[in-house]
Order: C-alpha cells, then sequence, then structure tokens
C-alpha cells in the first residue's frame, strides 16, 4: 500500500468467522490494513487468557514489543505487570492489548522513536480489537492511557477526567455498534509508561495500583 494512500483497514485480513485467539493472531501476522506494517518488524497481537475476565488496552507496541512479537514485554509492561499484582487482580483472569497492533517510529539516528498512532490508524486496527473482544467476552474493559482512551471512548476523552471511574460497556463506546458484546463495564487509568516518565512515580504508581483495584474489585 502506498504511503500516501489512506489506510484500507483491517477487516480485509480479519477472519469471518474465527474461532480462537490464536487464529485472529495468524491471520494479523499478514495484515497490510495500514501503512505501518512497512516499517514495523512483525504484528504485535494480544496475549493472555482465552477465557480472561478482564481486557486491558493499550496503545501500541513499543521497540522492544515490536522486536519479540509480545505485548507490554518492555519496561512499561513490567511495572504493569508489578500494578497487577499489587492491585489484587488475578493475572490467570487476564488478557493484554492494544489499539494499534504496529509500532509506529520515526528514526532519529539508528534510534527508533515512538510516535503516537493517528486517528486513521486506530480505525484501520479497529476491527482486530472487535474481533478479540468478541471472542473473549470479558467482564471488564481496562483502558490504559489516553490514545487507547480516544480509540475506544472518543475523542472528547481525558484519562485525567475519567480515570477510576467505572462506566457502562459498550454503551459508553465512540461506535457501541461495533462492539458485539454485553454490557460489561470498562475502567481508564494511566498507561504505565505514563508513570515511567512521571515526576512523582511513586504517587504516579499507587494511582494505577488503586485504579487497578477498583476494577479487581467490580469483579468480586
Amino acid at each position: 500500500m502506498s504511503r500516501t494512500e489512506a489506510p484500507v483497514g483491517a477487516q480485509e485480513w480479519v477472519p469471518p468467522q474465527p474461532w480462537s485467539i490464536d487464529k485472529l493472531k495468524s491471520a494479523a501476522a499478514g495484515c497490510q490494513g495500514c501503512e505501518l506494517h512497512a516499517d514495523a518488524t512483525q504484528t504485535v497481537f494480544g496475549r493472555g487468557a482465552p477465557n480472561a475476565r478482564v481486557v486491558l488496552v493499550g496503545e501500541q507496541p513499543g521497540d522492544v514489543e515490536d522486536q519479540k512479537g509480545l505485548p507490554f514485554v518492555g519496561p512499561a509492561g513490567r511495572l504493569l505487570r508489578e500494578a497487577v499484582d499489587d492491585s489484587g487482580l488475578d493475572a490467570g483472569d487476564v488478557y493484554i492489548t492494544n489499539a494499534v497492533k504496529h509500532f509506529r517510529f520515526e528514526m532519529r539516528g539508528k534510534r527508533r522513536i515512538h510516535q503516537n498512532p493517528g486517528p486513521a490508524h486506530i480505525t484501520a486496527c479497529r476491527p482486530w480489537l472487535v474481533a478479540e473482544f468478541s471472542l473473549l467476552q470479558p467482564e471488564l474493559v481496562v483502558i490504559l492511557g489516553a490514545t487507547a482512551g480516544k480509540a475506544l471512548l472518543g475523542p472528547s476523552f481525558r484519562v485525567t477526567q475519567q480515570r477510576g471511574k467505572l462506566m457502562p460497556w459498550p454503551a459508553s463506546a465512540q461506535h457501541p455498534g461495533d462492539f458485539p458484546v454485553a454490557e460489561i463495564q470498562a475502567l481508564a487509568t494511566f498507561h504505565p509508561s505514563a508513570v515511567l516518565r512521571a515526576d512523582d512515580r511513586e504517587t504516579a504508581y499507587k494511582t494505577l495500583v488503586d485504579d487497578l483495584k477498583i476494577a479487581a474489585g467490580a469483579l468480586g
């Protein structure tokens, strides 16, 4: 696909009747729904429990994730795993994924510097997220950070204003008809990378854990 063309979207690559997350992941490996596939090392799909009660949705893979092909395995991922443990969420109930499945970056010398995915990338990748939700049928969606929040809840989302509050899902989604799931709950919090960048990392980490404790309590 030419870099100047609008993204065609991932729907062309999503199997019409996927019967497992593994089948979706295999199909996603060949996705060319937007131009990000051309420079990324590989598609980075979600992973976790196939019967997960909780889905954590982040922004996009980073440099380490792009190289390893797994979400949240870099520094932010390690912090998130610690926060999940400290919150009381059962890691065996968790599936983790991103709103965008390819790494968007710019080169600075020999370094690949993260760039936020744009609205077109989020829209192009939405069919994968829809398919994941359809298979998993979770009880709770945890939205990690502003980009994931805007992808799921719309451009007016502000993590500082909406974090830590349980919301109805998918009624609160930007396009609720996209998500063929029963009404469940959603909760937004900071992305772990924002915690790593925070001036007061201890307070930011505590906020993340406290929000995840609300999620854990919502599961009963």
